[in-house]
This record gives C-alpha cells, structure tokens and sequence, in this order.
C-alpha cells in the first residue's frame, strides 16, 4: 500500500538547549559571582538557549530568581545578593539524582512541587567553595547534567593553593616561596607554626602575604610588613579558612593570561598586566571590583615573553586537568622569569573582570566566549574526568 496520499504528520520544532545559570553561593565570593551571572545572562544568545538563573543564597538554598541582570551589578560599591532577585522566599529549586531524568523542580511549602523544565548544561558562575571547588562539579556528576568548567578534581586543585602548587611543581613550573599552616598545626603548635612564617620571612624578606588557602577574589588576604600585624593578618585569614597559606612577596610585575577549550584543544588568550594601584598596596579586592583598577591590555611584553606566558598558562592547564576556562597569573621576575602565583578554574567575568577582555583582544567577543564555553560542555558527557 503506498504511503505517498497519507497525512504527515507535521515535524516537531526543535528544541533549544536548556542552559541553567547557577551563581551566588555560600562564600564571601557571593556578591562577585551574582555580578558575574548577570554579565554572562546579558552576553548569552537568547536566540540560541533557553535560559534558567538559579541563585544560591548564602545559607545554601536554591532560589528560582528573576531573570534581570540589569539587577545584578555592582551599586553604590555594594555588591548584590541572592536574596534580592529570588521570587519566593521559601521555595528551593532541586536537581535530579537521575542522570536519566534531568527534569529541574521548584518546591514550595504547601505547594504541589512545580516543573521547570529540562536542563541540557549547567554554566556555574560560583567562586570560591561551595561551587568552584569540586562540590558542586561533584552534585552535577551524580545528576548526570553537562557543565561549563573544570571537573572535580581540577576545581578542588584550582581552589586549594597548596595542592595547586605542588601541582604546578610536579609539572616543573615554577613557583613563589610558600609555607602552609594547617587548622591542626595552629590548634596544638601555634608557636611552632608561627616561627615557620617568621623563618620564611627570615630568607626572603618582608612583607609577607597572609592568604586563606581556599578563597578567592583577594577576599581575606592581608600584606603584613613586619611582626607587629602577623597576628592580625592570620586571624583574618582564618576567618574565611582555617587552612592558611603565606607567600614570600615577589618582586616584578602581574602578568595574566586567559586560557579557552577550542575543538582542537586549550588556546591561550593575549596576556594582560595589572598595573600596582594608585590608591592600594596591593591588588585587592576594592582595587579588582570596587574601584576598578584597570588592567593593561594587551600587556606589554616582547615576542618572546608573550609566546612564554602564553606556553606556561597553557602548561598551567593541562598540569591541572582543567576543562573549559582558566586564567592564570604570573609575576614576571626582575630576572626575567615566570613565576606562576595560580590558576582560576571559574575566573571572574563580570564587564570589567580581565579574563573576557583578554579575549576581546585576541578576537573573541564576550557572546562568542559564552556560546564557546556552552557548546564545549556540551559536547562532552560527564563521568570521570
């Protein structure tokens, strides 16, 4: 019996890929992230995703929130909040465990639990723990939902500046004078502990840098001079990790340089410099977002250095196991050398962040960044990475 005189039946539209933004978190890196979330939800081709913001607020509940970045910038030099834009104070939204069904819910008390919609990838613009450092990357595995960015091993190494180093060494790339002290340390040698950092001030000099081991943004980091503020500058660091990491101050000018997934593998962005502000001792965090020191891009280097930089980001990546995005910085020595400070496995996006200008210069508009992390996750299936 021919078939050609039948009713056909009409051809279903294809539908877009489903791309859940995820930021905030319960870091002190909140307020960057939200920023970051609204420059990524401004850039993202509408015509191309379907889009679904999900904020997570500071004590760790997933919110559905409005879809306005226009909300999500920096005011009055206060950065926003999760709690801001979410829709209802109560609800949750909640991922599938069944990497099977990746059908998102939004569950309210009292409320029959509401059906949002497949998710094809999750972009997740979360900074330090809590969502850079391979816990979240881990909740997406079992959810069995692609995801832009470092694995879970890389986000932990990315986030943890000691693993990060002995990394980097492993691999011979070089790094700055370093000691760690762990909560343990602290708690039953504190003399101990401190003579390691005054024993490393001894051999290299002040000032010191006093760091959370696991934190980002400069949120945390003290530069002490002498004695007199070490006490201070590790109680500062404490409070946002009790693992704290103290660097040997390094002498010569901050160099970045952007690394992307391309289909054939890792590329490196043109390097940038971070000029020393005119009104901070140091690149911190009211210089990088508040006050916006700018950044020299591209950064003034010859042929050679910039070819160096670039090996060395590229280098930084593949040694890390990293997937997606990463920027890694460096001080260019007074000798001439690459000192790797660290890598950022989720770098700051927001307008004025280096990382997409980097790329703007090499050619890549911040849309163009955007789809090409999208479709790098996409193209790849999650499991062991």
């Amino acid at each position: 019996m021919s078939t050609e005189n039948l009713p056909q039946s009409p051809e279903q539209p294809s539908r877009k890929p489903r791309v859940a933004v995820v930021f905030g978190g319960r870091s002190s890196e909140h307020g960057i992230s939200v920023v970051t979330a609204g420059a990524v939800l401004s850039a993202i081709d509408r015509t191309k995703y379907d889009v679904l913001p999900i904020g997570i607020t500071r004590d760790g509940r997933w919110a559905l929130t409005a879809d306005e970045p226009e909300r999500m910038a920096i005011s009055d030099r206060r950065t926003p909040d999760v709690e801001e834009l979410a829709e209802s104070g109560e609800g949750a939204v909640l991922l599938p465990l069944d990497p099977s069904d990746r059908e998102v819910v939004f569950s309210e008390p009292g409320s029959v639990p509401k059906a949002l919609g497949e998710v094809d990838v999750v972009f997740p613009v979360l900074h330090g723990p809590y969502g850079e450092d391979g816990t979240l990357q881990g909740l997406l595995e079992l959810s069995g939902v692609p995801y832009v960015g470092a694995g879970v091993l890389a986000s932990a190494v990315g986030q943890d500046k000691e693993y990060m180093k002995r990394v980097f060494t492993s691999y011979g790339l070089k790094v700055g004078p370093y000691v760690v002290i762990r909560p343990r340390e602290w708690a039953q040698d504190e003399a101990g502990a401190r003579k390691k950092i005054v024993d490393l001030a001894g051999e290299h000099g002040w000032p010191l840098f006093v760091k959370p081991a696991r934190a980002g943004s400069s949120i945390g980091i003290t530069k002490v001079e002498d004695l007199s503020g070490l006490d201070e500058a590790i109680a500062e660091a404490q409070r946002h990790d009790p693992k704290i990491i103290v660097e040997a101050a390094l002498r010569g000018r901050e160099i970045e340089c952007g690394v992307l997934e391309f289909e054939d593998g890792p590329r490196a962005s043109v390097p940038s410099e971070i000029p020393s502000p005119e009104t901070h001792t140091y690149y911190d965090f009211e210089a990088k977002y508040i006050d916006s020191t700018p950044g020299i891009v591209p950064a003034p280097l010859t042929d050679e250095e910039t070819a160096e930089v670039q090996r060395l980001a590229v280098e930084a990546f593949e040694a890390t196991s990293c997937e997606g995005l990463v920027r890694a910085d460096f001080f260019l020595t007074e000798d001439g050398e690459f000192v790797i400070n660290e890598i950022n496995t989720m770098p700051g996006m927001t307008p004025i962040s280096m990382y997409p200008q980097m790329w703007q210069a090499a050619g890549i508009s911040y849309s163009e960044l955007v789809d090409r992390l999208v479709q790098a996750a996409l193209r790849r299936s999650t499991g062991l990475r």
